[in-house]
């Protein structure tokens, strides 16, 4: 038993970090209404990883995940600095656009890589349960560097997620692209390190599900982090911990578990409304 728990620890410390950033930018991602972004970004990062396989680079090289950040820093670099232009395409619309296109060259690279398909498999639903605990101290290092940044940018960052457009007046063009491609190019960053732990699926599900659950109660920034953060420690646990008992693919059964606890709390928060008007 003992044993288990130890090899286990690796991969809930990963998903204590995941659950951890991803959840703080999940709070910021479903403020500004691009719930999307994610799995587009990750698409991004998945392609550029292919294609440093493509040039004869290992899949574990620095080469390929030079490759991943620089794809992912392009796409999303240009979509924060065009992101307060006034278009006539929503941004949703435009994340769409993004993520096929990445997927539809993905699939046109995967016959040319070997073993690509099961590259692919792995992207999707990733493979936290082996992850190790340099990867582990590596993604720490990214995710507290990145989290010292946003610091000192807070104020900024959380005023621009909560505001409507006209609220932002006192800010300079310059300014809110200035914010926005530092806000983008972190979001990306965490997106590629994390893409390769836990998968795209897993990825949004942890950025999405456990802030959805608890802004149904709270609008409360710090409430919402702290909240959206246990849910993930808890719902990667148990899925962590039901996937090694009975051998099932990791990434699938926490994004269920979490997917489940969202319908779960939707449906107390309105049995809660209906018992108040009864």
């Amino acid at each position: 038993m003992l044993e288990n728990l130890i090899f286990l620890l690796a991969p809930f410390t990963a998903c204590v970090l995941l659950a951890g950033i991803l959840s703080y930018f999940g709070n910021h991602i479903l403020s500004r209404g691009i719930i999307f972004i994610d799995i587009a970004v990750a698409q991004i990062a998945a392609l550029g990883t292919m294609i440093g396989l493509l040039l004869g680079f290992s899949q574990d090289s620095l080469s390929v995940e030079l490759s991943s950040y620089i794809f992912t820093l392009i796409v999303i670099s240009l979509f924060a600095l065009t992101k307060f232009q006034k278009q006539k395409i929503s941004q949703e619309a435009i994340i769409g656009i993004i993520y096929c296109i990445g997927l539809g060259l993905a699939l046109l690279l995967v016959e040319k890589i070997p073993g690509g398909s099961n590259y692919i498999t792995k992207t999707i639903t990733g493979n936290i349960l082996w992850v190790n605990w340099s990867q582990v101290l590596y993604s720490f290092l990214i995710f507290a560097s990145i989290g010292i940044i946003h610091f000192f940018y807070k104020k900024h960052f959380v005023k621009i997620s909560d505001s409507a457009t006209s609220d932002l007046l006192p800010y300079s063009q310059k300014k809110l692209r200035q914010y926005e491609l530092i806000f983008y190019i972190t979001f990306g960053i965490v997106i590629v390190k994390a893409v390769p732990i836990a998968g795209i699926f897993l990825v949004f599900i942890l950025l999405v599900a456990p802030t959805a659950a608890v802004t149904l109660f709270t609008n409360n920034w710090k409430k919402r982090f702290i909240g959206s953060w246990l849910i993930g420690i808890i719902g990667s646990a148990v899925g962590i911990y039901l996937s090694y008992v009975f051998n099932i693919s990791n990434g699938p059964a926490i994004v269920c578990l979490l997917g489940i606890t969202v319908f779960i709390l939707a449906f107390i928060k309105l049995f809660k409304k209906q018992t108040i008007k009864s």
